[in-house]
């Protein structure tokens, strides 16, 4: 008997021993997953003004606030084109447009920009896109893009009398998809109080009738479930998300409606949902958003891929509108 509890003891030591191996293992393919496909970005030290001090937000302050950030993106685009870097300063000078409404900007770093497409205080129905990696003033075009045909979408598809907005949020420093922080809650942590804070700042403005919907792309995705929890929100919208680092959608302590969808040439597809402890970080997002066992509400995302969730014309797009719309039996299930 001495000898059998040995020999169980010795194969449970080497079960266990093997176990972390492999959770190791599947750690480092998440970051090899989520950082080998695309291109590192260059964040560069630029100088820029402070962030404008503001009144406390609400609709009577809306305006001030668009104005005083437009006119420190000028002063940075002025500082930028100081320090010979005409890419930025261009960027900046786009931001200070006086069709821009900017309800937050810091152009320090790689730069921080809250706008708003519509009107906001009037709208009865607001999108909040939340990005995910590589996302900055010097990129911020894409990210404009995106919200540009949510917008769009929203105007064509509201019924009448029906008011939309949109809120491109870039209110925290994206992880590098070349960086060890991307396969990591650290940054979302970090982002979550500041999600929140934007939406104190949205009801604040539009009052709370209004419903508000945030949709949260790739990285985005763990920072919009890091805030989730009390938010209130109306609909949390998960799209090309490598995990949110909860184990299923009830574990986001939200009484939003969460929803989730990849499309099909997505390569987050292959991303290993696991969560492990490598040295002394966790790393890894865990269960999959679109799997049975996450508990969303899995809509169609479309052929397309990571980058092709708001394209116009999507079949994406149409459902994340639905969403924002509050169409919820409308919304396509593949």
């Amino acid at each position: 008997m001495g000898t059998a509890a040995k020999d169980r003891r010795d194969d449970g030591a080497r079960r266990s021993r093997a176990g972390r191996w492999r959770r190791a293992a599947l750690a480092a393919l998440v970051t090899g997953a989520v950082v080998l496909p695309l291109s590192a970005a260059v964040r560069p030290e630029i100088p820029a003004p402070p962030p404008a001090a503001l009144a406390p937000l609400d609709a009577s302050t809306l305006g001030e606030a668009y104005a005083a950030n437009r006119a420190n993106a000028a002063e940075a685009a002025r500082m930028a084109a100081a320090h010979h870097d005409r890419d930025r300063a261009a960027a900046d000078r786009r931001l200070a447009a006086p069709d821009r409404q900017l309800l937050a900007f810091d152009g320090r770093g790689s730069g921080r920009v809250t706008e708003v497409l519509g009107d906001l205080a009037r709208a009865d129905r607001v999108a909040v896109l939340v990005p995910g990696s590589d996302t900055g003033i010097d990129t911020y075009g894409r990210f404009r893009a995106a919200a540009t045909a949510l917008h769009a979408r929203l105007t064509r598809q509201a019924p009448a009398g029906t008011r939309t907005a949109v809120v491109a949020w870039l209110g925290y420093e994206t992880p590098g998809t070349v960086s060890t922080s991307v396969t990591t809650t650290g940054r979302a942590d970090r982002a979550a109080p500041h999600l929140r804070a934007l939406v104190t700042d949205l009801r604040a403005v539009t009052g709370r009738t209004t419903s508000i919907a945030l949709l949260c792309h790739s990285y985005g995705s763990v920072v919009c479930a890091r805030a989730a929890a009390g938010l209130p929100v109306d609909d949390i919208a998960l799209v090309g998300s490598p995990g949110t680092g909860a184990g299923s959608a009830a574990a986001l302590r939200t009484r939003a409606r969460v929803w989730a969808a990849r499309g099909g040439d997505d390569w987050v597809e292959h991303v290993p949902h696991v969560r492990a402890d490598l040295f002394g970080t966790t790393v890894g997002f865990g269960t999959d958003p679109v799997s049975p066992a996450f508990g969303a509400r899995v809509f169609s995302a479309g052929d397309g891929g990571h980058s092709d969730y708001f394209g116009p014309g999507s079949t994406s797009l149409t459902n994340l509108a639905r969403i924002v719309l509050g169409e919820t039996k409308a919304v396509t299930h593949d």
